[in-house]
């Protein structure tokens, strides 16, 4: 069965997706959205101006609830009156730097939040599928040059990393306590994406286009540092794809699962940043390790092993690492150029890289 064959599989199904107000929760709706979902989003509201969310019009043929993972009753309240079929939980507190500065609020959103999602889901008789999105930083990282596979020790130096893995072990809980041969639960664990229509704080992207639009240079923080970059697309057709096969096995597919570039693709912050500089045609960079007055701890180097959404799957990346520079910088010098094109761009994008028609 080809990706496209599987994707169908979405038209008419009723979808819940938490986040659906953040970059790849924007991105995720208005896929299914064009794959003919009934998709119903839970998140608080999109973080100030630009938003993905907002320029987009991504509210526009679903429906929309503006509320918080941590607000047990209320998400209750709200998945029940949808009756999902397929639960999608993306809502997170993402960003490692904000971490340090709120760190209850990391713990609460991505620990708490996670388990009132699955507290929620297990009660309504609706419910098929399950799949939290968590990330590859829940790993213990040893800084090792091969990439983490889905049996290695879970963990986290900074609060980010370690309540992302404290959510894989939520979600192991409930797998083995309440979920499983009628209701499939999953986990994802993806890499560093980039897109267009990302504007979080701290983020090289969204970092190096506020520079270019501002006429200023951007400062790199750790431009040695080794990640798994990926177009946005990519992570969320192995979303797509695991949701699929969860669907119509539940015990097979249940479980954790990595989803990241081709093992040769990683590169360091300084290469990517000098090549969306390159592709926008505009901008400066300042290279520069922060100093130790500045110095929050970051991994230095970070890959998966995908070796089993591979084989397993039948998942492969949409795009290479050159070519997610290329479209993600395309988006935003189109951007820059005119912002009223924000949902047009969305949509090309997405039939460009998948294939819809």
């Amino acid at each position: 069965m080809t990706m496209s064959e599987h994707l169908d599989f979405y038209a008419g199904r009723r979808v819940f997706v938490t986040g659906h107000t953040g970059f790849k929760g924007s991105w995720l709706t208005a896929w299914l959205r064009l794959l003919g979902a009934q998709v119903t989003g839970y998140s608080l509201p999109p973080e100030g101006a630009p938003s993905l969310f907002a320029d987009a019009r991504i509210d526009d043929g679903i429906t929309s609830i503006l509320g918080d993972v941590c607000d047990a009753d209320h998400l209750a309240r709200a998945m029940g009156e949808a009756e999902p079929e397929i639960v999608l939980h993306l809502a997170a507190q993402a960003l490692v730097r904000r971490s340090y500065a709120r760190p209850l609020e990391t713990f609460s959103t991505n620990v708490l939040g996670t388990a009132h999602v699955l507290e929620a889901a297990r009660r309504l008789p609706s419910v098929r599928v399950v799949l939290v999105v968590t990330t590859d930083k829940c790993y213990e990282n040893h800084e090792w040059v091969w990439g983490y596979r889905e049996t290695d020790p879970l963990g986290g130096h900074d609060t980010y990393s370690a309540s992302k893995a404290c959510a894989e072990l939520v979600a192991a809980a409930y797998r083995q306590s309440f979920y499983g041969r009628e209701v499939a639960l999953a986990t994802a664990r993806a890499g560093n994406v980039i897109g267009g229509g990302d504007w979080a704080e701290d983020r090289i992207v969204p970092d190096i286009v506020r520079g270019v639009a501002a006429g200023k240079a951007v400062r790199i923080r750790h431009p040695r540092a080794v990640r798994p970059w990926q177009h946005v697309l990519d992570p969320l057709s192995g979303y797509l794809l695991l949701a699929r096969r969860l669907w119509d096995d539940p015990l097979r597919y249940s479980g954790a699962w990595n989803f990241g570039p081709d093992d040769a693709e990683p590169r360091t912050v300084r290469v990517l940043a000098e090549a969306i500089v390159r592709e926008l045609g505009r901008g400066s960079l300042e290279l520069a390790e922060p100093s130790d007055g500045e110095r929050l701890h970051e991994a230095g180097t970070l890959r998966l092993d995908c070796s089993k959404a591979r084989s397993r799957l039948g998942w492969r990346p949409l795009l290479d690492t050159d070519r997610a520079i290329q479209l993600t910088s395309a988006w935003y010098a189109r951007y820059l150029d005119d912002r009223g094109r924000a949902r047009p761009l969305v949509e090309e994008q997405l039939r460009l890289a998948t294939g819809l028609a």
